[in-house]
């Protein structure tokens, strides 16, 4: 070790910059490997803190709604509502949601379009929307309320004894990105329609036919779709805004399932799919599942750059190293004039090798920490809007040991070739040279 250590203090800016390749390398696998780490991290934290157990979906769908879009609608959703918790008594909660789009204008447009002044650059918001019923959300996180009172009724008072009979409330929910947008306030008013106009000039018309709802709630971002901007409506109110609000209307995008038991998901998933063949059900693990392939797809490309950075990294340390076996032929024969075995003398180059790797090691993983940190928080102000505690990043052990050994394999690797060359370094010519 005494010979390995001596070696790199003869040339300390060769040493430094060979080690300096080594940590810049070795820092972007590990860097790579937390990004995969901290997405799939905090999605299976928001997911399994989310208190929805099963989702369903329509059977028509063809394959995983994460990675086909939007499925196709599911019929009979305030009857779904009540029939699996009765089908499956361990499904406490089946709360159908309506994901929609629509086009959002505030008052101030409003009184611009009616008096013809509408300034340059003035115009109409299209954002997500989401319809629930809130007495069908018990057990499942929803986003925070951090002004108003929220919905007034607890069921869904437009759909009333099987029909639409009943009473519009006109009430709806905005996040808080929503409502920065809209520049709108608890009591504000807001328009609606799932159709945007054609032109400023249509604007009055526009407003003449949209749906006046009153804000009575600001959110915090949603777990489901943490970047969205988003409005939540009542389930019958946002179905009369896309598509009438009749029988043949009733659907909803999404089924999500609290379980009161969740201990097996399967067995439930079973049950009800069985018990509503028109239904397609998955588990938190297979959403969970499509989700790790998807990010194992940027994973592969992020490993396979990493992969490309150790590799120049090895033959930059292996010229090296190379180098350093040269400057000191005569040494190493002397090792062995001496009586010290082949090995021994392969070992030396091999322990210099690792020191450089280590030394590498000390320099990449704070740099790579210090650069993930500052990637998770351009990440986090890009995006914006995201759940509380989500991290883009997450240095884990896994991370930490995967970038450990592939710092020790440069090392091997880089010093394989120069340590064979010190063991086959002729002894006589070496000691007589000049």
């Amino acid at each position: 070790m005494r010979e390995s250590l001596d070696a790199l203090r003869r040339r300390p800016g060769r040493s430094l910059l060979t080690a300096l390749g080594i940590g810049l390398a070795s820092g972007l696998v590990v860097l790579l490997l937390a990004l995969s780490a901290g997405v799939q991290a905090s999605a299976s934290t928001l997911a399994y803190a989310s208190g929805v157990d099963l989702l369903a979906t329509s059977a028509s769908g063809g394959g995983s709604p994460i990675l086909n879009g939007e499925p196709p609608p599911i019929p009979d959703a305030h009857r779904l509502a009540t029939e699996i918790p009765a089908a499956d008594p361990n499904a406490v909660v089946a709360s159908p949601w309506l994901l929609g789009d629509l086009v959002f204008g505030n008052a101030s447009l409003w009184a611009r379009a009616n008096s013809s002044s509408v300034p340059a650059g003035w115009t109409y918001t299209g954002s997500g929307a989401v319809g629930w019923i809130p007495s069908d959300l018990g057990g499942i996180e929803t986003p925070t309320l951090y002004n108003g009172t929220g919905f007034t009724a607890p069921g869904d008072p437009l759909y009333d004894n099987g029909t639409y009979h009943g009473t519009a409330t006109h009430e709806i929910v905005l996040d808080q990105a929503l409502a920065g947008v809209l520049d709108v306030r608890v009591g504000d008013e807001v328009w609606a329609s799932p159709a945007a106009p054609p032109s400023d000039s249509a604007l009055p018309g526009w407003y003449a036919n949209a749906t006046v709802f009153r804000v009575v709630g600001i959110s915090g971002p949603f777990w489901l779709v943490p970047s969205a901007e988003l409005a939540y409506l009542y389930l019958s109110e946002l179905q009369e805004l896309i598509g009438g609000a009749n029988a043949s209307t009733d659907y909803a995008t999404l089924l999500l399932i609290h379980l009161q038991d969740p201990s097996d998901p399967g067995a439930d998933q079973a049950r009800i799919a069985t018990a509503f063949p028109g239904l397609t059900v998955y588990t938190l693990g297979d959403i969970l599942g499509e989700i790790q392939h998807v990010v194992s797809v940027y994973r592969t490309f992020g490993e396979l750059i990493g992969a490309i950075g150790l590799v120049v990294a090895a033959l930059f340390a292996t010229t090296v190293l190379q180098m350093s076996v040269d400057d000191r032929s005569r040494e190493l024969a002397l090792l062995r004039a001496i009586g010290r075995p082949r090995s021994a003398v392969g070992r030396v180059v091999v322990e210099e090798g690792l020191w450089l790797s280590a030394i590498g090691l000390g320099i990449g993983l704070p740099i790579a920490y210090v650069g993930a940190e500052a990637m998770n928080r351009f990440l986090l102000s890009l995006v914006g809007s995201l759940p509380h505690g989500f991290s883009f990043v997450a240095f884990n052990a896994d991370v930490i040991g995967t970038g450990v050994a592939a710092v020790v394999a440069v090392g091997l690797v880089a010093s394989t070739l120069p340590a064979v060359r010190a063991m086959q370094l002729p002894v006589a010519e070496e000691l007589r040279a000049p």
